[in-house]
């Protein structure tokens, strides 16, 4: 008896648990369709465009593909550099994540050819958690037309270098008088030596290798067309910080090379208004990006700025530079307290870049795509 009675106690329980249990779900499900009606509200216009198939989506890597390691169907990541945009406004905006596969490798040949990459991507994840189906290539691959060209090229030069170094090694080893006597055939038969020898060089010579490493940028081609809602001016702004008085305006923002010739330094235009009770220097700041790496100002570009001293009721305007490690990562520019050493204020190179002029933007994105060789330095090491 007991034990009937002790089932039925316990299976009335269970029941009122099960009942309540499902209006906490069922109440949660209503909380989050209204938390998502709101983001779409916060977030979108309301209009639609289309990812078309003419279009290209800048990204780089998230970590190092190479031809020479990689095998077909590994995974990787890579994000949006810059903001794709239709006629109405931002679609996919800078930061976005998208999925790839390697679907072909070819490591470096003989005869001078060099090895390659071919990606796919299937899909994108925004910064607001939309996972967006697409279907993207891109390779390192020549046409074969233009790669023969460029190889014949090369393999003239080597055996025209060969015959020019033949020519001086039979001045060199038979004299001038020899040459003289025999009206020059000396030189004539050192080019053909040396000729013989760059040719040789050419059939031996192997092509290099592929390397894609995070901060290359690499252009995809889109092979499908995708709707997608256009978002608002005010979306997804970064988080920015600022200390009472201290005003500071970014006007304008550019990519430059370094003295190395590496596109890595990023100048910035600004406008500072300080009516705060604190003094600053050029070297209390710098650029923090969305890993926390700290960059200081460069000796390479403007320094005026950088050791000036900017105390309280004063303004200036000028240009200052920082050598970065990936031009296309988030930046924020931040003042430091002299003392404590802690952050005062961060304004979002991001967000100031939105109000950039095209002209600025168009210059960048040149400047950046001109490093697609993806070339992979040779190990002196490998004796192959």
């Amino acid at each position: 008896m007991k034990k009937i009675l002790s089932i039925i106690l316990l299976g009335a329980f269970m029941t009122v648990n099960a009942a309540a249990y499902c209006e906490v779900l069922e109440g949660h499900a209503e909380k989050t369709e209204q938390y998502q009606n709101q983001l779409q509200n916060e977030l979108f216009t309301g209009e639609v465009e289309h990812l078309e198939r003419k279009d290209i989506i800048n990204m780089t890597v998230s970590q190092v593909l190479d031809s020479n390691i990689n095998i077909e169907g590994d995974e990787f990541f890579a994000e949006v550099t810059d903001e794709v945009k239709g006629d109405k406004g931002v679609i996919i905006p800078k930061g976005t994540i998208a999925h790839g596969k390697i679907t072909q490798t070819e490591d470096s040949k003989r005869l001078g050819r060099p090895g390659w990459i071919s990606l796919d991507f299937d899909y994108l994840i925004t910064p607001d958690g939309r996972e967006i189906p697409i279907e993207g290539k891109m390779s390192t691959k020549l046409h074969p037309v233009a790669e023969a060209s460029k190889i014949v090229v090369q393999d003239v030069g080597y055996t025209v270098a060969g015959g020019a170094v033949g020519g001086l090694l039979a001045l060199n080893w038979l004299g001038l008088e020899a040459a003289i006597a025999s009206q020059g055939y000396t030189v004539a038969g050192g080019a053909a030596v040396g000729g013989a020898i760059g040719l040789g060089m050419a059939l031996i010579r192997k092509g290099h290798d592929v390397l894609i490493a995070p901060g290359d940028e690499i252009r995809v081609k889109i092979n499908t067309t995708v709707p997608l809602p256009v978002y608002k001016e005010t979306a997804l702004m970064q988080h920015e910080m600022f200390y009472p008085g201290l005003d500071i305006q970014i006007n304008d923002i550019k990519h430059e090379k370094d003295p190395f010739g590496e596109v890595n330094t990023i100048t910035l235009s600004l406008l500072i208004s300080n009516m705060s009770d604190k003094t600053f220097s050029g070297l209390d700041m710098a650029l923090v990006n969305d890993y926390n790496a700290v960059f200081r100002p460069s000796i390479f570009g403007d320094t005026k700025i950088m050791f000036k001293q900017i105390r309280p009721g004063d303004k200036l305007i000028g240009t200052v530079s920082f050598s970065v490690d990936n031009v296309n990562r988030k930046f924020w520019l931040t003042f430091y307290d002299r003392r404590s050493g802690s952050a005062l204020t961060k304004i979002s190179v991001d967000n100031a870049y939105r109000n950039v002029s095209d002209k600025t933007k168009k210059k960048n994105a040149k400047l950046r795509r001109k490093k697609t060789n993806f070339k992979k330095e040779e190990d002196l090491l490998d004796i192959q």
